[in-house]
């Protein structure tokens, strides 16, 4: 084992802080002094036995540095020369004696002056340090062949030495390290434990330098290649000629398929420009790629190639009959579209949205117009795109660089008039990195569209006869100016002899095929498909029907294969798929038809609500409590909604005489109103009437009915405003058993978008004022108090004084 043994001594000397050097012991070093205060310490110094402490400072930014900034650990040194400059600097040489450590700091008249602590050691000598001592030799001499920045001769000279401290310090003063490294190296006082931490330092610069070496040789290698691959290929070019081969086969390849192409002036000049500089280039370089890829997609986008229209309206119809159920509307603007196709010769492309919510068959219904109209259909989704470049593309200076992706789907597409679907609009959001709704506004804009720019191909293109059509879920999600550039067509949830017909016509079957059932293994009754409707789906779409039908296939399927596959075949019965048989395979019903075993109470009204998946009931509780009239309203409701509640309120305390409560009722009551699903968040004014019913009904205590649902804004004069999503509202209270409803007189122009079949089940009421909603909605009428013989002003007057039916 190594061993050494310390002598501590103590030494007073001026201190001097130096930037961007580590001084070790035995090194000559010449550097400037300028700061003040440096001056002075080295003045003091020069004045004595020129003896001085240096010690690096730790920012060298910082022109005075506190001692606390200061390394406390440094070396003392000789000032060996000292020369004053012209422009008042000293330059000086000093020659490193001994490492210290800093005991105290004292500002002694402009410099610091300290006290430090000095340490001999004496080691003891055996095998052990010679292999140590040798081992630092031998790897020195290796480092020093591997450098470029050092003189062999020199420095072999400098490390002969016999103290293995100073084989230490003379190795590290000379090595490429950092300011942090060396002043390890310096605060490390036992010569064995330094001398052990620059062998270790040395194995890792040899491996530097090692790697370094052999990258240089690699690019010189690379570079002698690519050399060498030029001259050849100038020599090929010249034997080719020699020999009369064409030597631009490939160049005049793309030249004429570039002249064929179709393109556009524009565009036509800047691929032959792009082909010109890819003849210059070598054929080997980046550069060369870059060009060929640009030209490859120039050619690849579909310029004059169009899809031949049918403008066929009977086989149109047939087409989207025999794909959709329903849905009317939406295939009379289709018709209505190609009409006009047949009309104009030269239409412009159109741009429809379709809005509803998921499983109603958005996505289909673009695939269905490009089968009615021969196009070609590509579709594109938007969902979580949030960068601009996915529209219009990279520019070519950024490594990878791709169009967008408009021109990646005109280009799978092949020509130029196919419906393009932009699917999920209204999921998109920005960062960063750009709005790509932002982008899309010239995509979707027929004065804009024929000069579509990608970033990438940098030249127009047109998008003016592609159809395109965008759905989405929401619209409120989706920017005005977007909006304004599309025709918005609204599908609303399906009915649930809708469902039915749907589930007869096309989801069964679609089922049967992909669980490999036959019609002689599985039959579908209609009191099945209508448990499946209503007692394990809660959608507007269909999506969830399909998912419960194919559930019932795959338990069937396994049934058929349980029988073949048993040492004895069983011939299995035709299942019969009844009310009965469906929770047998699904289990219990996941819903509840709302009006089973339930009746009619007080507190207790059911409003309708919009949401994004379509319409829904939400049953509105209240309750009384002794108090202070104060109203408290509960189900995570939104900023409107809880005002909605107070307007229901004050029309409660306004209208009390006639609502046979007296004018004080409020004085010793809390009143709480509650919307359950607690978790989910509410908002929206169409909830007043509910809310207003709730509370009469709450203090007259006359139960309200269970079968009637509403929805309208009231206002503190009682009236009833029109509100939005009346076609979603009714088919949510159809769905859930509702049998009458009321809702603002003003949506009755809304009727002839409610289907017959609603119409025909449902009793709808139509109402101004919260006097003819409290007689359709509670058992029984209200017995208004008589009014006090007291002259006074009555707040608000009878609705039925001041509303003209």
């Amino acid at each position: 084992m190594l061993t050494s043994k310390e002598k501590s001594d103590t030494k007073r000397l001026p201190m001097m802080p130096i930037r961007d050097v580590v001084i070790f012991p035995y090194m000559m070093t010449p550097f400037v002094v300028g700061r003040e205060s440096s001056v002075r310490a080295l003045e003091e110094a020069m004045a004595a036995d020129k003896k001085i402490f240096l010690a690096t400072q730790h920012d060298a930014s910082i022109d005075e540095p506190k001692p606390n900034e200061i390394y406390a650990v440094g070396t003392i040194v000789n000032i060996v020369q000292s020369l004053k400059l012209p422009d008042g600097n000293i330059k000086v040489l000093v020659e490193g004696v001994e490492r210290a450590k800093v005991v105290s700091v004292a500002d002694d008249e402009g410099f610091f002056r300290a006290i430090v602590r000095t340490a001999t050691f004496r080691v003891e000598t055996g095998a052990q340090l010679d292999a140590l001592v040798s081992r630092v030799t031998g790897r020195f001499e290796e480092y020093v062949k591997l450098s470029q920045n050092l003189n062999y001769e020199s420095m072999i000279a400098a490390i002969r030495v016999d103290e293995p401290g100073k084989l230490a310090d003379t190795v590290g003063a000379n090595l490429q390290l950092t300011i942090e490294e060396k002043q390890e190296l310096l605060e490390i006082f036992d010569p064995i434990d330094r001398l052990t931490r620059v062998a270790d330092m040395l194995d890792i610069e040899i491996e530097k330098l090692s790697v370094d070496r052999t990258i240089q040789g690699r690019v010189k290698r690379q570079m002698e290649k690519a050399q060498k691959e030029y001259y050849l290929n100038e020599k090929i070019k010249a034997i080719q000629k020699e020999l009369g081969r064409g030597e631009k086969s490939e160049i005049d390849e793309l030249k004429k398929k570039i002249e064929t192409a179709g393109m556009t002036a524009d565009a036509q000049e800047k691929a032959m420009a792009e082909l010109k500089r890819l003849e210059n280039m070598p054929p080997m370089s980046a550069e060369s790629t870059v060009s060929r890829n640009y030209l490859d997609w120039l050619l690849a986008v579909p310029w004059k190639k169009k899809s031949k229209e049918i403008r066929d309206l009977k086989f149109a119809e047939q087409v989207l009959e025999s794909d959709h159920y329903g849905l009317e509307k939406i295939k009379e603007r289709i018709l209505e579209f190609l009409a006009v196709r047949r009309l104009v010769k030269n239409p412009k492309g159109s741009i429809l949205c379709f809005v509803g919510p998921p499983g109603v068959g958005k996505t289909s219904l673009g695939m269905s117009i490009a089968k009615a109209t021969g196009r070609k259909f590509v579709r594109m989704s938007l969902g979580g795109v949030r960068d601009e470049a996915e529209i219009r593309g990279h520019r070519r200076t950024y490594i990878g660089a791709l169009p967008g992706q408009v021109i990646q789907m005109m280009k799978k597409a092949g020509t130029r008039n196919p419906v393009f679907m932009l699917d999920e609009v209204d999921k998109m959001s920005m960062d960063f990195r750009g709005d790509p709704s932002a982008a899309l506004l010239e995509v979707l804009d027929p004065e804009q569209n024929f000069m579509f720019v990608d970033h990438y191909l940098d030249v127009e293109y047109d998008l003016s006869q592609v159809f395109f059509v965008a759905t989405a879920n929401v619209m409120h999600t989706i920017p005005p100016a977007l909006q304004d550039r599309m025709e918005v067509i609204r599908l609303s949830g399906y009915t649930e002899l809708e469902k039915m017909e749907i589930a007869r016509r096309f989801l069964v079957r679609k089922q049967m095929e992909a669980t490999g059932l036959s019609a002689s293994q599985i039959e579908f009754q209609d009191q099945g498909l209508n448990a499946l409707i209503q007692y394990y789906t809660r959608e507007s779409g269909v999506r969830n029907l399909e998912r419960e039908i194919g559930n019932v296939c795959r338990k069937i399927a396994r049934q058929v294969v349980n029988s073949e596959s048993g040492k004895q075949k069983t011939k299995v019965s035709k299942a019969v798929i009844d009310g009965e048989k469906v929770p047998e395979l699904l289990g219990p019903w996941k819903f509840r038809d709302l009006q089973a075993d339930k009746k009619n109470e007080i507190g207790a009204v059911i409003g309708l609500a919009w949401t994004e998946v379509g319409g829904q009931i939400l049953t509105t509780e209240c309750t009384l409590m002794e108090g202070k009239g104060k109203l408290t309203v509960t189900g995570k409701l939104g900023e409107v909604m809880q005002e909605s509640a107070q307007a229901a309120m004050s029309y409660v305390r306004s209208r009390a005489m006639h609502l046979g409560l007296p004018r004080d009722f409020y004085r010793n009551l809390d009143i709480h109103l509650h919307i359950p699903e607690g978790a989910i968040p509410k908002d929206g004014p169409s909830a007043g009437i509910t809310m207003a019913t709730a509370i009469v009904s709450a203090l007259t205590r006359i139960p309200a009915r269970c079968d009637v649902a509403m929805t309208g804004e009231i206002t503190l004069r009682g009236k009833v405003l029109p509100i939005g999503g009346l076609k979603e509202k009714l088919m949510a209270a159809h769905r859930h058993g509702i049998v009458e409803a009321i809702m603002p007189r003003e949506n009755e122009k809304d009727l002839p978008d409610i289907p017959d079949a609603i119409k025909k089940t449902m009793k709808l009421h139509f109402v101004d004022s919260m006097d003819e909603v409290l007689k359709i909605a509670l058992e029984k009428e209200i017995t208004a108090l008589p009014m006090p013989a007291t002259a006074g002003v009555e707040i608000a007057p009878p609705a039925e004084e001041t509303i003209a039916h």
